[in-house]
């Protein structure tokens, strides 16, 4: 048996398109011992065929971290699983829920609400290649779906593939007439939805995602569900993550605040760096830091004009830092 315990699940942050790269993951970890970070999602044609390394290649201070893919095609997902297995990875996800053209077109991600047997064939596919979790990430439904029909259609098929979790993204996918940046936030929540679907399946470790920001409502989803992802909330403003452990696991934090969070990082990007990348790479998962304090916006400044060169180092984002942490210094005198 491999499901997820509802601890493994309790806390994660969601796989995000150009964002939660390897480089993002690597800082939200030095904030959090226990969040589950997942990659952004790779389709399993480009993990088989495509440069492993650069597509899914991690650093083993992310544990536990999770690849999230795409596709349709059991086989396909099958050895593509087994990769990412092979990789070291601790869990498979399965995209159920992206609404974006190009899985429209590849017929996979949230159109798979549609198809609840062939993503059964699909985990039952992964599972059989793979002694690690395999999760899906879906909607409650799409476009004129019924959210109680559909979401209980494709719960059915993956639970009888023997589905180790389900991340239910608490609102439909409008796959004609929204952008997948309007699929995040126009289609309404509903959180009971979700909350309905764990009463009827008891056995089934089910968290929740969508739309959900201060700490203060994760205990509240977490009285009905095993387990709270979040996911623009935790990009654009980080620091929230320093929350998680003392507040879901009842233990310190890794580091006290963001500045000794960057003092961490910087072993990470003196390696980057020394190896030929550009410190952009992490710099730009950093935007979000010091929200609402004196100096941000010089912070945000100094990241996007000396931060984004071929040649820049780790002076140069100490100097962005400076902005703040020379008004934290005026403020305690």
């Amino acid at each position: 048996m491999t499901a997820l315990s509802p601890e493994q699940l309790r806390f994660s942050v969601a796989p995000m398109m150009d964002w939660t790269d390897r480089h993002c993951r690597v800082i939200h970890r030095l904030m959090s011992r226990r969040a589950r970070l997942y990659t952004e999602m790779v389709t399993a044609q480009a993990v088989i065929r495509g440069d492993r390394q650069r597509l899914i290649g991690f650093d083993a201070v992310e544990h536990p971290v999770a690849l999230q893919l795409g596709g349709n095609d059991p086989a396909l997902l099958a050895q593509a699983a087994r990769i990412g297995a092979d990789f070291g990875y601790d869990e498979i996800n399965l995209n159920c829920g992206c609404p974006s053209d190009r899985v429209q077109g590849g017929a996979f991600g949230a159109c798979l609400m549609r198809e609840p047997a062939l993503v059964g064939d699909c985990v039952a596919a992964m599972k059989a290649a793979v002694a690690i979790p395999v999760t899906v990430k879906c909607r409650i439904g799409v476009d004129d779906q019924d959210p109680e029909a559909a979401l209980e259609a494709l719960t059915r098929a993956v639970t009888g593939a023997g589905v180790d979790a389900l991340i239910v993204h608490a609102r439909k996918a409008w796959l004609q007439g929204l952008s997948p940046k309007e699929n995040r936030e126009i289609p309404p929540l509903d959180y009971d939805r979700a909350y309905r679907l764990k009463a009827a399946h008891q056995g089934l470790p089910i968290a929740i995602n969508g739309g959900i920001r201060a700490p203060e409502e994760w205990a509240g989803h977490l009285a009905h569900l095993d387990g709270v992802m979040i996911g623009r909330e935790a990009y654009q403003n980080p620091e929230i993550l320093l929350r998680v452990d003392p507040l879901l696991f009842g233990e310190d934090a890794p580091v006290a605040d963001a500045f000794a969070m960057l003092e961490a990082l910087e072993p990470h990007l003196a390696r980057y760096v020394e190896a030929g990348g550009r410190l952009h790479a992490f710099t730009r998962h950093l935007v979000g830091l010091f929200p609402g304090r004196p100096g941000a916006r010089q912070f945000r400044r100094h990241l996007a004009e000396h931060c984004v060169a071929a040649g820049a180092g780790l002076a140069d984002l100490r100097a962005a830092v400076a902005h703040v942490s020379r008004h934290d210094a005026i403020r305690a005198a």
